[in-house]
């Protein structure tokens, strides 16, 4: 491969096929899961990408909006295998998460039985704290050099967790420091110097025509369906409504999905009607236990959408065509970003001022990632968490009185398995998964 095309390590496709297949398979816990996976899987156990090179693409895809677990997978396939294997590690990373929601809003608009697989996910979701944990211990111990880098991670943690301070607020505060802290000393003594580039992995620019020619083509799969979905089935249609708006959400949807997903249920239920009360919250929680990213929830919204208004189109087909078209305009932008936006994120690398600043929002997205996966374990061992504020303060107050017991016991019988044993991660998600259905089944 030539230009923005090169690839990084000499891994045949056909080797890296499978491993994000067992990515995407694994890609439970949310954004903080899903980066310890990855991470996992091809820095520490495959070492396809560098460590810098690693926590490079997180703090680009992190600076976009949409899902940021899928834009790196999609980020790190393309380093691997250019524009192709962007798309199969994009493409397969929401697969599995695409079928699973998709056989669940089928099952709840018809019958809102899903035992069985409540049952697996029950099991899998306190041993993905494992996993999180492990990976915010491995990223931690190679990203928090030097004081300065462990004050950023600190503060942002604060930031977002005590006082829901915005994410871009935050990166963007972390950039400016990393920036002049680059600026101030030749080098800096508090360990933010930039890592070296080495010239194996540099890429040269890219064209203005291929990136005229990226754009284009991913501009057009975005809004053409939308357009044939109109002459088909009038400007009037639910798909088409849908189709629009979650095109909206698509580009606003900076910090992660729970950032957008009060403002989608609001509009689901009281402007258009697709839910009732309440039933964003059933969409939700099947999102939280499936594969894949937490935005997916939006297939559970215009399953249901379609379904309860199908016009000329039976209620199987609408909500079906409606799951589709919902995923298509969530991801597609989310491609666009990535291809076209990775060849120039790769050029700063060699920069010291901007490596710096990346370096630093790097710094801060570890404590993002902590605040999710604080967020994330509350949510899974608590069946009500309540929120306090006190002025600018936000706290979460766990019930203790609602206690998970057997979830707390499968989270810390799997970070012992994982950290103190060294088991597999797959084994340990397999065995949780076990127990978690006998249990389900059983009580």
């Amino acid at each position: 491969m030539s230009g923005p095309e090169a690839a990084g390590p000499a891994v045949p496709l056909s080797v890296a096929l499978p491993t994000w297949i067992k990515v995407a398979l694994l890609s439970f816990g949310g954004p903080a899961g899903q980066i310890g996976v990855m991470h996992r899987m091809l820095v520490e156990e495959r070492k396809w990408v560098e460590e810098e090179r690693f926590l490079h693409a997180m703090s680009y895809c992190m600076l976009l909006p949409g899902p940021e677990a899928q834009q790196l997978a999609t980020y790190l396939g393309w380093l691997l295998h250019g524009t192709r294997g962007g798309l199969i590690a994009g493409t397969l990373f929401i697969v599995p998460g695409l079928v699973s929601i998709f056989a669940l809003s089928v099952l709840y608009a018809a019958f809102r039985d899903t035992t069985l697989l409540e049952g697996v996910f029950f099991g899998l979701k306190p041993a993905v704290m494992a996993v999180v944990l492990e990976a915010l211990l491995r990223i931690g111990r190679r990203t928090l050099v030097g004081h300065f880098r462990s004050a950023l991670a600190g503060a942002a943690f604060v930031a977002i967790f005590f006082f829901d301070v915005p994410f871009p607020v935050i990166i963007v505060t972390a950039a400016l420091l990393g920036y002049m802290v680059s600026r101030g000393a030749r080098r800096d003594g508090a360990g933010l110097e930039s890592p070296s580039v080495s010239s194996t992995s540099w890429m040269p620019a890219p064209s203005p025509r291929f990136v005229l020619r990226t754009a284009v083509m991913w501009l057009a799969l975005w809004f053409v369906p939308i357009g044939l979905l109109a002459l088909w089935l009038g400007r009037g249609s639910v798909l088409v409504d849908e189709a629009i708006f979650f095109s909206k959400a698509a580009v606003v949807t900076f910090g992660g999905a729970y950032a957008v997903l009060a403002y989608i249920a609001q509009q689901a239920v009281e402007v258009y009607h697709w839910l009732a009360p309440g039933e964003m919250l059933d969409g939700l929680g099947m999102a939280e236990t499936t594969p894949g990213p937490l935005i997916q929830v939006v297939q559970f919204v215009g399953y249901l959408g379609a379904y309860r208004h199908p016009g000329v189109l039976s209620p199987l087909v609408a909500g079906t065509l409606g799951s589709l078209i919902t995923a298509w305009v969530t991801f597609v932008p989310c491609f666009l970003f990535v291809l076209v936006g990775a060849p120039f994120a790769e050029q700063v690398r060699g920069r010291r001022n901007l490596q710096a600043s990346l370096a630093a929002i790097t710094a801060a997205i570890v404590g993002v990632v902590l605040n999710l996966a604080v967020w994330f374990s509350l949510h899974v061992l608590f069946a009500d968490v309540a929120e306090l504020r006190i002025g600018p303060l936000r706290v979460l107050v766990p019930d203790w009185g609602t206690v998970d017991w057997v979830a707390a016991a499968l989270a810390v019988s799997a970070a012992v398995a994982m950290l103190r044993y060294r088991i597999g991660m797959v084994a340990t998600l397999a065995a949780a998964a076990a127990c978690g259905l006998v249990y389900h089944l059983t009580f």
